[in-house]
């Protein structure tokens, strides 16, 4: 691990040992300090009266997601075929002539082969994570679904309560009611949820989304008042992740709403990102009891095989310890077990 890093980073789901949630490292000087949680799903009283939801991005930059992007070249010998058909248009964008193929000419192509649609990724994200919720954590077996960032970016269209059972036909293909959004605002649709959820004593929300969130600002505002609201006892518990899809990732956004300083001891925020996704547990990575014991007894050894923690009367969920700071790993040894989770220098 680099001495020169002073904040905190989490490892990708990627380097993460399949049995902890998240791994978290804060470099000060020649120590690390290393924050990690047992990947489980809620249990006991922490398991019970959650409502959920799921939003599914629909900005205009989306629509490749939701196979709406033709993928593949028409070749030029097929090119002039079309102009003699007079299925080439010719169109005016910004002062530049453009010609563009029309509908008859896009089929053709299809049908020969030469273009095809991009690959329907949302609708088989969203069912996935749709049927999980539903019927793994959803008190009432269902999960309210939302497209957001539509028409200017700030409309959302409530697709409706889905049970577990309707994930299977569920067609996500995007908004009916309202056209995919010129832009990407997060704000309406969280402010949504969390008015929708106000009665509820847990509650979670999933957000799917490719890039740049625009009315960040003003996100990490309410996020700020939520966390007050739910310290002061004034709105129930909510969880908010965010799930990257696709290369255009805001990664930068994510990390920073997921560290948000709210002046509270409540987390909104936790980020994924679904490519690098080891399972749907994972969104409970932040969702722990922290005092919940999960094991009688653990030891915590450095890469040299120093002890540097030992949990006698028990080890809890989520757990914190510091280990010198060119350690490679540490080994974490419970009963006859033993779980080797590799440390990655912090990368600016």
């Amino acid at each position: 691990m680099s001495q020169e890093e002073s904040k905190s980073h989490q490892l990708p789901s990627s380097m993460v040992s399949q049995e902890l949630g998240e791994v978290n490292i804060l470099v000060k000087g020649d120590v690390a300090e290393v924050l990690f949680t047992v990947l489980m799903e809620p249990s006991g009283e922490e398991a019970e009266g959650w409502e959920t939801g799921v939003a599914l991005d629909a900005s205009i930059s989306m629509k490749w997601a939701y196979g709406k992007k033709l993928e593949g070249k028409i070749p030029p010998e097929l090119m002039q075929e079309y102009s003699s058909k007079g299925w080439i248009e010719a169109q005016n964008l910004d002062g530049l002539a453009v010609k563009s193929v029309n509908k008859e000419a896009k089929q053709d192509a299809i049908a020969r082969g030469f273009l095809k649609n991009s690959e329907n990724i949302m609708q088989s994200l969203g069912r996935n994570f749709i049927e999980y919720l539903s019927s793994h954590l959803d008190a009432h077996g269902k999960t309210t679904v939302v497209y957001w960032a539509c028409n200017e970016g700030s409309d959302y269209e409530v697709i409706g309560e889905i049970e577990s059972e309707a994930c299977p036909s569920l067609k996500l293909e995007g908004p009916v009611k309202h056209s995919f959004g010129k832009g990407t605002n997060i704000l309406p649709v969280l402010k949504y949820y969390w008015n929708r959820f106000e009665k509820s004593k847990r509650a979670m929300a999933i957000f799917l989304t490719d890039g740049h969130i625009e009315d960040f600002g003003d996100v990490k505002n309410f996020s700020i008042e939520m966390a007050k609201a739910v310290e002061a006892q004034e709105h129930g518990f909510m969880k908010c992740v965010l799930v990257g899809v696709g290369e255009a990732i805001s990664l930068e956004q994510m990390e920073e709403l997921d560290d948000l300083d709210t002046g509270t001891s409540v987390d909104i925020w936790d980020h994924k990102i679904a490519k690098e996704m080891r399972s749907l547990l994972e969104i409970f990575a932040e969702v722990v009891d922290e005092n919940k014991i999960v094991a009688p007894t653990a030891m915590i050894y450095d890469d040299q095989g120093n002890l540097i923690k030992k949990f006698a009367d028990g080890m809890p969920a989520k757990v914190v310890f510091e280990m010198p700071v060119t350690s490679k790993f540490f080994d974490l040894v419970v009963g006859e077990s033993k779980i080797r989770q590799t440390i990655q220098a912090p990368q600016e």
